[in-house]
This record gives C-alpha cells, sequence and structure tokens, in this order.
C-alpha cells in the first residue's frame, strides 16, 4: 500500500514537471507559417517589419497583429500603442509610391 502511494506521488510530480517544461517552451516557440497565435507578446519588434497579418480571435487562436521578420513571425498583442503605431507605419509606407518620374 505504501509503496503504492509513493509511485502515485512521483507520478504526479512528474506529469506536473514535464507539463510546465511543455508550456513553458510553447510559449516562446515560432509557430510554423499556416499555424497561428495562441499567445501574444508586449515586447516591442525592432527589427525591419516585412509583412504584417491582422488575425481574428477563433479559439485556440487569440486576436493579434503578427509581425514577420527577417529573424521569424512575432505575435503581437494589437491593444499595445507601438503596435498600432507600426501597423500605420507600414501601411502607410506601402502607400507610398517608390519610383516618382518627373
Amino acid at each position: 500500500m505504501e509503496t503504492r502511494r509513493i509511485l502515485m506521488r512521483s507520478l504526479a510530480v512528474a506529469v506536473v514537471i514535464a507539463s510546465v517544461i511543455w508550456t513553458t517552451t510553447e510559449e516562446h516557440k515560432m509557430r510554423p507559417r499556416d499555424s497561428c497565435c495562441y499567445k501574444v507578446s508586449t515586447a516591442e519588434v525592432t527589427d525591419h517589419i516585412i509583412n504584417v497579418t491582422l488575425q481574428r480571435e477563433s479559439p485556440p487562436c487569440v486576436k493579434a497583429v503578427i509581425f514577420e521578420t527577417e529573424r521569424g513571425r512575432f505575435c503581437s498583442d494589437p491593444r499595445q500603442r507601438w503596435v498600432r503605431e507600426k501597423v500605420k507605419q507600414f501601411f502607410n509606407l506601402k502607400k507610398t509610391p517608390t519610383n516618382i518620374s518627373y
């Protein structure tokens, strides 16, 4: 009886440790291109932005702004002021003609 209780406690501790490790590694992992954002970050993206995608909430995916850079994709919180500013800047630059002929 005592051995069974020790075994069950050990198993429970192993499950908790495994789930904590899995959760912390998944949180910072970049998702594949065809996947969605499950969490967002408030950390400002400072890399050159190649593309911006707006993701709607559709569980398990969350509402997010996805910034694509040379280093990868970043899921950002659309409520952050810096995110809104970067999105405006990105789309304003796309509107601005780059080849002006006189």
